[in-house]
């Protein structure tokens, strides 16, 4: 394998050929003369060429020298260059967040929100990716993602946003039809509208105040991968459904559902944020992060989220 260019020799040529001593390089980069002058040796030893005639009085450079001296000063531009605008970013929210979040999330509650940020934070743009598939934010190279779940043990950084209750519920004429059930149990024997990216999309986990567990199997006539997509079979009498506030908020409110097994509940998870491991993050995911924290937290302590007025769960 070839082995790749000595950049640090490269930059410290550059920088004794601009200053045209090794002791005025060596005090600008803080390093010691003599690093300063084995830098420049390993490289005359790596190219096989002298590139500086050196006496105790006078710096020249050798035509091999003279050769090697503009691109090295170019890489030493390039160089700081780069890491200038790595620290502007950093220091300054600037530059492009991508952000995945679950589809009817990122519609009804994240994208009102933006025209906000963005007027706020005009350096910075957003690349907005909805689906309600897990996404690899390392492996696809996005900055942050949305979860609403109870997370499981990860090694992405997770910052929670706000609550996010949900409900089993049912439209009245379903009720009527089939009976309300009383007990987790019971949903056995009844139609269950499911979500394919649950944890266990055909089970539901309930506990009670008291403690008690029940995982219940279920069956039923319709499983989709966006729960949005559940409400029309909901709202016409065809099934049973587990679903987040943000979701289900409006229908409750208008009476076109119930909630049903008063006192028993799924695990209620919350909104998080989850970004990758490492850091210091990038300014502009940072003012991202505070800004959704302060939105959604604001929201949940107004109450229940109302879609239609873009608060969120």
């Amino acid at each position: 394998m070839a082995r790749l260019p000595d950049f640090e020799a490269l930059a410290i040529f550059a920088k004794v050929v601009e200053l045209r001593s090794f002791a005025a390089a060596a005090d600008e980069l803080t390093l010691s003369k003599a690093t300063v002058s084995k830098a420049v040796t390993r490289l005359e030893q790596r190219l096989g060429a002298r590139l500086f005639n050196r006496t105790s009085r006078r710096l020249a450079l050798t035509d091999a020298g003279h050769k090697l001296a503009e691109r090295a000063a170019r890489l030493l531009a390039d160089g700081e260059a780069a890491e200038n605008e790595a620290l502007a970013q950093s220091a300054a929210p600037r530059g492009l967040v991508r952000l995945a979040v679950p589809m009817t999330f990122g519609v009804k509650v994240i994208a009102p929100l933006l025209p906000e940020f963005l007027a706020a934070y005009p350096d910075v743009a957003i690349d907005l990716h909805l689906s309600d598939a897990m996404v690899d934010l390392i492996g696809e190279g996005f900055d942050a993602g949305i979860r609403i779940a109870t997370l499981p043990d990860s090694s992405l950084l997770a910052r929670r946003l706000c609550a996010m209750p949900r409900f089993t519920v049912a439209a009245p004429s379903y009720l009527a039809a089939h009976g309300r059930p009383t007990h987790p149990m019971h949903l056995a024997s009844h139609r269950c509208l499911g979500y394919a990216y649950l944890s266990t999309p055909n089970t539901w986990h309930y506990t009670n105040a008291a403690g008690e567990q029940a995982d219940v199997r279920l069956s039923g006539p319709l499983r989709v991968n966006n729960g949005e997509a559940l409400l029309p079979a909901l709202l016409a009498g065809l099934g049973i459904a587990d679903l987040p506030e943000f979701i289900v908020g409006d229908a409750l409110a208008s009476g076109a559902v119930e909630v049903i097994l008063q006192g028993w509940h799924q695990r209620e998870g919350a909104v998080h944020l989850v970004m990758p491991p490492g850091g210091p993050r990038p300014a502009r995911v940072e003012v991202l992060a505070d800004f959704l924290a302060e939105r959604l937290g604001r929201a949940r302590r107004g109450g229940a989220i109302a879609i239609s007025s873009a608060s969120t769960d």
